[in-house]
């Protein structure tokens, strides 16, 4: 088979080792401001270090080298191969996957964006409307495997976001993804969905989906709610990532290098704590760095900088700390479709599955994650699906050689009409619905209209047709209900 092999590393083994004796040295003399005192003194029960007065944890080497060996020794049980969970902006995997690139990645559309750009081209607060529309979108978009939520209806109380937005994915979409959860409170509503929709706690925790995660504040901080969540999750017997963003020559040192190590040691916590909670915890790692624009101070989502930095981020998480897994990819900065936001969209999709990630997201978001575009997510489909097809190469067999069909067509001859171009084409050659391939002279037809319209018209082609049916009624009455139940107790 002619497909893509391999993967492309920026680390060598001297420099990944150098790199993990940083983490070491973190976590061991510097440590982690923890707000939340059960947290606390759970790490203080296996052995960490706690300066009271200044909420300060230190992690001795064997204590964090000990956490590093479960998780490896976890993503590789025989009783969990195969395990894919839905978490956030990708899957977690629990299996050993082959050290390469993954030609069945998986692409997730969400976020929790607060703002769409419509198909006018206004930028406005998402609606539910919005919420329910690009959810259905997403749904029908074949390049699309998991929908964590595109964008957040922003008339709905901020209080009661992730539960309703939760109850809407479930309700429609047959691609659910990991979802945002905000208090301790919003799990118990989110898991009894889950639990509904999967036949029980028991079937959850054996095929969860809908789950969210932990996340540290850079540089080296936990505040007391996300830790509430964090903690969670993991005493209900349910999977759990944590993730860190910190942002070189802001919340990281202005190298790669060093965010890259600070950031590690920050999520490579998250392990500790979660087998403190729990020893037997599903827990993996995550880490989302970016290198800061110094002209606006924003936290950039693409570009040449931030690129090999992902690149060596997934070689460091899956080579050296043994975790499979995605990262946020499909990203651009740009605030409307174009030029500018396909070639950041293009770059930061294909480079990190070469490099070994798992699954990409978040896709159709514009302006740093800040937005969902309708079109761009149409757009963002084109890409993957052309991705896709890079990966798959082609294959190498006698057929496929076509010694016979040569020498039947013979020397100037024509294959366009040879039985054996009608029965390969469909599947040898990438025909698109967006892309275009006119001569000059279409323009004087009217036949060009550029991809952005093309998307466009596909997009308002998909909302108009009819809703298709995710739950029978009675499903959709108990999960109706539990929102029902979760207003009466949370909005009192």
């Amino acid at each position: 088979m002619g497909i893509a092999r391999g993967y492309i590393k920026y680390l060598d083994n001297d420099e990944m080792s150098k790199i993990h004796e940083g983490v070491l040295t973190i976590l061991e003399d510097i440590g982690m401001k923890i707000e939340h005192p059960e947290a606390v003194e759970l790490l203080r029960g296996i052995g960490c270090i706690v300066d009271d007065a200044s909420c300060v944890v230190k992690f001795p080497r064997n204590v964090t080298e000990n956490a590093i060996n479960k998780m490896r020794k976890d993503f590789t049980l025989s009783s969990r191969d195969g395990l894919t969970t839905p978490m956030r902006y990708t899957e977690m995997y629990l299996s050993t996957k082959t050290k390469g690139t993954m030609h069945n990645f998986t692409a997730n559309a969400g976020g929790f964006p607060t703002f769409v750009v419509d198909l006018d081209g206004k930028r406005r607060d998402a609606t539910m409307q919005d919420v329910r529309d690009s959810i259905k979108l997403a749904n029908a978009l074949e390049n699309i495997d998991l929908i964590g939520l595109p964008c957040s209806a922003q008339e709905v109380p901020y209080i009661m976001r992730p539960i309703i937005m939760t109850a809407e994915l479930i309700k429609n979409t047959s691609k659910p993804g990991g979802i945002e959860a905000w208090t301790k409170e919003d799990i118990r509503y989110i898991t009894q969905m889950g639990s509904a929709i999967r036949g029980g706690m028991d079937s959850l925790k054996k095929n969860p989906f809908l789950i969210g995660y932990g996340e540290t504040r850079s540089p080296l901080s936990l505040d007391y709610n996300m830790c509430e969540i964090f903690m969670e999750y993991i005493k209900m017997g349910l999977p759990q990532s944590f993730d860190t963003m910190p942002c070189a020559g802001t919340t990281a040192p202005a190298t790669s290098a060093g965010t890259l190590t600070l950031g590690l040691a920050e999520t490579i916590f998250g392990l500790i704590l979660g087998y403190a909670v729990d020893e037997n915890a599903l827990v993996s790692i995550e880490l989302n760095p970016s290198l800061a624009d110094m002209r606006t101070m924003i936290f950039p989502y693409s570009g040449a900088d931030r690129i090999p930095l992902m690149a060596a981020t997934n070689q460091m998480l899956r080579e050296f700390y043994g975790r499979p897994g995605g990262c946020h990819a499909g990203k651009t900065d740009a605030c409307f479709p174009g030029v500018q936001a396909g070639m950041e969209k293009a770059l930061s999709s294909i480079m990190p599955i070469l490099c070994g990630a798992t699954g990409i997201g978040t896709l159709g978001q514009l302006e740093g994650g800040l937005v969902f575009s309708y079109v761009q997510l149409a757009l963002d489909n084109e890409i993957l699906g052309y991705i896709r097809r890079i990966l798959r190469g082609f294959e190498v067999t006698d057929e496929t050689i076509a010694l016979d069909v040569i020498k039947d067509v013979g020397i100037g001859g024509n294959f366009i009409d040879h039985e054996h171009t009608a029965m390969n084409f469909r599947n040898e050659f990438y025909i698109s619905d967006l892309l275009e391939r006119f001569p000059w002279s279409a323009w004087d037809a009217q036949e060009v209209k550029g991809m952005e319209e093309r998307a466009r018209e596909k997009v308002k082609r998909i909302l108009s047709e009819p809703n298709p049916d995710m739950l029978d009624d009675a499903m959709s009455k108990e999960i109706d209900t539990i929102v029902a139940v979760a207003e009466k107790e949370i909005l009192k």
